[in-house]
């Protein structure tokens, strides 16, 4: 086969665009001659970043932190009467830390429990460099937002040595990363349920905690001691997915309970029939189909 002149130029000009194309495309792949790693790797430094789920596991009572007056206090004096919200957190978080608090604060308004009445709050900065002082100013801020009676004494607000951070964040499961280039910590954000022992029910993952999840978390951390009949139904539909940190619905349960409903709704309407039909006779002394 023979090419013409044009069929030449042609050739040329493809190789050329395909040669052009592969240049433009080769940065995105390689970085001073290095393969650049797939969209859904971590980056090295955040490998260890995350949340590893310790359902069950007993928060240790004699850590020792500082509550927002300076005053020493252990983990345990906080155990042993009400359900616990825990939360890690650092004061001087520009991004996520904030929104979480405030997303707590949110979801806790629209709950009937009251933060020092059915249950309590424990913020804790994984920070060591942080302050009481700055807990104090983080305490006033949020309570503030919360806007309950009696929130103070049941939102309580710690900052710790290295010691007492590490052995409760290897507890609960929560890995971070310090960034000393920018002062920053890599985090994950979420809340952890506590039973009244100080054992991990539940976590809830992200800033915004939907009101229904966090009810109903309470409810299972406190054994059916806070709460309502409503609530046990709920839980009795709802099941906690470890995976999500959510609730969902357990369409099994829902279908029994439908069916148990359905037989009492049948069996009262009976009932009635019957009683009915026996104020008839007394009243006419004629039977009817329903009196035997």
């Amino acid at each position: 086969m023979s090419f013409t002149k044009n069929n030449s130029i042609h050739v040329v000009c493809v190789l050329l665009l395909i040669c052009a194309l592969a240049a433009v495309s080769a940065p995105a792949q390689m970085n001073n001659g290095v393969m650049s790693p797939p969209a859904n790797t971590r980056p090295p430094k955040l490998e260890n970043v995350g949340i590893e789920q310790r359902l069950d596991a007993q928060v240790p009572p004699d850590l020792t932190f500082h509550d927002e007056t300076g005053k020493n206090v252990k983990l345990g004096d906080y155990f042993g009467r009400k359900p616990i919200i825990l939360n890690l957190v650092y004061f001087n978080c520009t991004m996520l830390c904030g929104q979480e608090l405030a997303g707590l604060a949110s979801a806790m308004r629209l709950i009937k429990f009251d933060v020092g009445n059915q249950f309590d709050v424990i913020t804790v900065s994984f920070d060591p460099r942080e302050t009481p002082e700055m807990a104090a100013a983080k305490k006033q801020d949020y309570v503030g937002r919360y806007g309950r009676p009696n929130a103070a004494s049941g939102w309580h607000f710690l900052t710790g040595s290295p010691e007492s951070i590490d052995a409760l964040t290897n507890a609960v499961g929560f890995q971070y990363h310090y960034d000393e280039k920018t002062n920053q910590y890599a985090h994950a954000t979420a809340i952890m349920v506590l039973t009244p022992q100080g054992r991990i029910s539940r976590y809830f993952y992200g800033v915004d905690f939907p009101p229904k999840d966090l009810r109903l978390g309470l409810v299972e951390a406190s054994q059916a001691r806070i709460g309502n009949p409503v609530d046990a139904v709920l839980l009795f539909c709802y099941h906690y997915d470890p995976q999500t940190g959510k609730y969902g619905a357990m369409v099994a349960n829902i279908l029994r309970l439908a069916a148990a409903a359905t037989i009492l709704l049948l069996g009262g309407l009976l009932f009635i029939l019957w009683r009915l039909d026996r104020a008839v006779v007394r009243k006419t002394g004629t039977k009817t189909g329903y009196a035997q």
